[in-house]
């Protein structure tokens, strides 16, 4: 059962539904009514795999992946305006919440229900956030511009503007710390180093790359596992993958006048599940630059997706 469980890809999208697939075959295996006023923002899994967080306008739902129930077991109660991001410490204790009344919140998933524990105003509409992998900064990107980052523990912050008049879409830290990344509606995708010293309160930013990734809105930006690769998705129908050793292009993935909403890396980095708005998701291998398998059972766009395996050491 572990291995299946490793091998769940989860959908969301427009349609109002929650599709979890069997990652390696393709077959749906549950269904899950979302919100009817909404479409899905964002899906992260527990830490523990049980259970799917799900956000969209004015809801954060979690449901469980374990049990034939379809409906949530947690409603998050007075949840303002569209929730655009969201994801789990490490260790489940508290999840991490981003959204349109300007906030991010910190969840303590320990209490029942959850409460909001934390709040960071960001004084405009947030559409990302995103986890630093020592558990307590979160990087932020907003409607005007800023890009934030947040110490949680200690409540300090950095706020940076790279590009005037422009919304950043998306904002993603390497797993290995080293990078923060940000994407905006212009396409531009811009990079700053990240460093940290013991006697620093928080990490420090450092522009080090911009990169004029793509034509239209920049959606997703994601690092693989490996810190090595970091993938842009956009409006213009493509995902890009560049090497963090020099931000060069690798491979250009084509899903011809779809946008492209969301993806994830398979945890060797070598395959790439994308989800766009022809309502397919797709498997892609990354080095061949050929498609896998579909995933066809949406109605309408799947905006958002969800997909954690593990490599098994021998």
């Amino acid at each position: 059962m572990e291995t299946m469980n490793q091998l769940i890809l989860a959908t969301g999208g427009y349609d109002h539904t929650i599709k979890v697939w069997q990652a390696h075959t393709g077959n749906c295996i549950k269904t899950m009514r979302f919100v009817e006023t909404s479409q899905v923002n964002a899906l992260d899994r527990t830490p523990d795999k049980t259970r799917l967080a799900a956000c969209g306008y004015q809801c954060i739902r979690l449901y469980d992946l374990e049990s034939n129930c379809t409906a949530p077991v947690i409603n998050f109660e007075s949840v303002q305006k569209n929730v655009t991001r969201l994801g789990f410490q490490e260790d489940g204790n508290w999840m991490f919440t981003a959204g349109e009344d300007h906030r991010v919140r910190i969840w303590d998933m320990t209490a029942a229900p959850p409460q909001c524990s934390r709040v960071f105003d960001c004084q405009a509409p947030v559409n990302a956030a995103c986890l630093h992998p020592n558990q307590v900064e979160i990087g932020m990107g907003s409607q005007n511009g800023s890009v934030y980052l947040w110490d949680v523990k200690s409540e300090k912050h950095e706020r940076i503007v790279p590009e005037v008049d422009a919304s950043i879409q998306d904002v993603a830290i390497s797993p290995d710390g080293h990078y923060l990344a940000a994407g905006n509606n212009k396409g531009n995708c811009y990079i700053w180093s990240l460093t940290s010293s013991p006697d620093q309160k928080m990490s420090t930013l450092c522009p080090k790359k911009k990169i004029s990734a793509h034509s239209r809105y920049i959606l997703r930006c994601k690092f693989s596992p490996d810190s090595r690769l970091l993938l842009t998705t956009s409006g213009d129908g493509t995902a890009c993958i560049w090497k963090t050793e020099d931000f060069t292009k690798w491979r250009e993935l084509s899903i011809e006048n779809y946008w492209v909403w969301d993806a994830a890396f398979s945890a060797d980095s070598k395959w790439l599940f994308t989800a766009s708005s022809d309502g397919v998701a797709r498997l892609w291998k990354l080095h061949t630059k050929s498609q896998i398998r579909d995933y066809k059972g949406h109605t309408k766009a799947i905006t958002a997706l969800s997909f954690k395996d593990e490599i098994v050491s021998k």
